[in-house]
């Protein structure tokens, strides 16, 4: 087997306490950043709540939603998955053993009841099941859970060092739909006696009995606030700001003054009393259910903040942020980091409590890359990198043979005079699934990279792609394979999810290339009291030794986190035994007593 060496590199490494060599871990050792957290070096999960686990059978009947809808599809429907589920994962330890330290969730407030037509041919009915049609931000939507079972589950993640990440819209609200029109009285509805939909129809088809013509037929709907092509409403614009995008109702968030409230949550609000509502309204939102003489855009901000307020949510994930005024963002962020203080001062003894970094806000800006520009100069602290997938499969994670000048050039941009944060990914609800039959090479590209990364769920364990009938992105959203996860990826996703958490510099420290063939560098981070190092290595399996004379302090110990192999620094050398992968991560240690 050929043996690479390379010159000596200056590298300080904490010393092991236990000075033994090439020996398998018989003890608990820690490396030098175990604990710290920093977004920079966030391994974020985004778990579309209704398609990762179902928890509680017994809210997926709600509103009457239906599932599969009536032409037997399941495409766009509510699937099941639920708050429970995703908290039953955490008590687990499942997103602990993956070294996910950010969740992302979907919206949790209540969408629209009922559906629209999906894709082009509207054959099958497409819910909100993905959070992006909200009818109430005031109300947990029945499908996710009650407040209580959001409550346990962030204070769960809390518990195990896991900030949540809440998916949030301001631009628009869900569509017009025949479930609301029932129920709250708009659209002048004439359905024929026993209406349903059958073969050979559509889910278009119950637009042929609204009445689109009469002003009056939508005076109950969302009246001044939005803009959107409906009789009586004003017509959305051409510009990024006023365009209805995908024919979404646009909230009017450029208006300054009181404009009430929208008709259909009056009407909708009034028809609540009921205790059995209790479960779902926030707490902290009950008295934001009522006029209190301001825009559109500060109503949606205190509802949102509420969930901070009431939650400890750590962050949010702005969906469409170039369609809304970048003042706005400025105005959510502020009172988002408002609610989050207040939160931990009400609240000393709950986990999350002691953390110290600001509320997190997060872009997303379709198509941006990693640049930074006047998004962070107006609240946002990072944004989303379409530019690592490439929106037409043409970026590094499909393209480049070699990261070399990828993690280079991250490294330099993100971590730079004048640094900022972006969010990397390998597969994306809305552009395309990573190929799963490359997700070993793919994850290995994903989290060694500088800067914040996000696990799609189930690409840990190689999700296959949904039907999405005549919208094929729908696909993407495929229930959780629970039942046939492919054990060998998502052990690789652990052993370099879990090095890459308890090594901050993975993420957020700075690039040295050691060498190009075989593939090795170091990252290094020194801030705030903590220097984390670690090296990786990529090339040929088998026996490899590393020459680092005068570089490795003599007797360091060093742990290989793919193999949890155990070295010591012998006259300046190590001799590592790759595995098959060829990927060797090597993390300094100190034994614990």
């Amino acid at each position: 087997m050929k043996k690479y060496k390379l010159l000596p590199i200056l590298l300080v490494f904490v010393l092991s306490l236990g000075l033994f060599a090439c020996k398998k871990e018989e003890t608990i050792y820690r490396t030098s950043s175990e604990g710290a957290f920093a977004y920079e070096n966030a391994t974020v999960y985004f778990a579309m709540t209704d398609r990762f686990l179902d928890g509680e059978e017994k809210n997926n009947d709600s509103y009457g939603r239906k599932n599969p809808d009536e032409l037997g599809k399941s495409i766009g429907t509510f699937n099941g998955g639920d708050i429970k589920g995703l908290t039953e994962k955490l008590e687990e330890g499942y997103f602990e053993d993956l070294g996910v330290n950010a969740i992302w969730i979907t919206a949790p407030y209540e969408q629209i009841h009922g559906y629209i037509g999906g894709g082009e041919r509207g054959d099958f009915a497409h819910y909100g099941f993905h959070g992006y049609y909200a009818l109430d931000w005031t109300m947990m939507d029945r499908n996710v859970g009650t407040v209580e079972e959001f409550r346990t589950f962030v204070d769960t993640a809390h518990s195990q060092g896991i900030r949540i990440l809440m998916d949030v819209v301001m631009n628009h609200v869900g569509y017009p739909n025949l479930s609301d029109m029932l129920t709250y009285g708009y659209g002048n509805v004439n359905l024929p006696e026993g209406y349903k939909v059958k073969e050979g129809m559509d889910f278009f088809d119950y637009s042929d009995y609204v009445d689109y013509e009469s002003e009056a037929s939508f005076e109950n709907y969302w009246g001044d606030w939005v803009r959107a092509g409906l009789p009586g409403y004003e017509e959305p614009g051409e510009s990024e700001i006023t365009l209805s995008l995908a024919g979404l109702p646009d909230v009017r968030t450029e208006v300054e003054e009181d404009l009430g409230l929208p008709p259909i949550l009056e009407r909708k609000w009034a028809m609540e009393t009921d205790k059995e509502y209790e479960a779902y309204i926030l707490p902290a939102s009950k008295e934001l259910r009522k006029d209190l003489g301001l825009p559109p855009y500060a109503y949606i901000t205190k509802w949102l903040t509420a969930f901070v307020e009431e939650f400890g949510v750590d962050g949010f994930r702005v969906d469409t942020a170039k369609h809304v005024e970048i003042e706005r963002w400025d105005h959510l962020g502020k009172e988002a980091q408002k609610a989050l203080e207040t939160w931990r001062e009400k609240n000393p003894e709950k986990p999350g409590a002691d953390f110290t970094e600001d509320f997190f806000m997060m872009a997303e800006v379709w198509g941006h890359g990693v640049l930074k520009d006047y998004y962070f100069d107006h609240g946002f602290d990072a944004v989303i990198n379409f530019t690592f997938q490439g929106l037409k499969k043409d970026g590094p994670a499909f393209r480049a043979s070699s990261m070399s000048g990828v993690y280079e050039n991250y490294a330099k941009t993100l971590h730079g005079e004048d640094p900022f944060n972006v969010l990397s990914y390998l597969s994306q609800h809305d552009t395309t699934l990573y190929p799963r039959e490359k997700l070993i090479e793919g994850a290995t590209k994903l989290l060694l990279l500088p800067g914040a990364v996000k696990i799609f769920y189930g690409d840990e364990t190689a999700r296959p792609m949904g039907d999405g009938g005549s919208d094929r992105t729908q696909g993407t959203r495929s229930p959780m394979n629970w039942d046939s996860v492919d054990e060998e990826v998502l052990a690789h996703f652990k052993k370099l999810g879990t090095f890459r958490n308890r090594n901050i510099s993975v993420g957020a420290g700075t690039h040295e290339m050691l060498s190009k063939e075989p593939f090795v560098f170091t990252r290094t981070y020194d801030k705030d009291g903590v220097f984390n190092r670690v090296l990786v290595y990529q090339g040929p399996g088998g026996e490899v030794e590393l020459d680092l004379q005068a570089s490795f302090k003599e007797g360091m110990t060093l742990r290989d986190a793919y193999t949890g192999t155990l070295y010591e620094v012998k006259e300046g050398k190590v001799t590592l035994q790759v595995d098959d992968v060829g990927l060797s991560l090597l993390e300094a240690v100190e034994k614990v007593e």
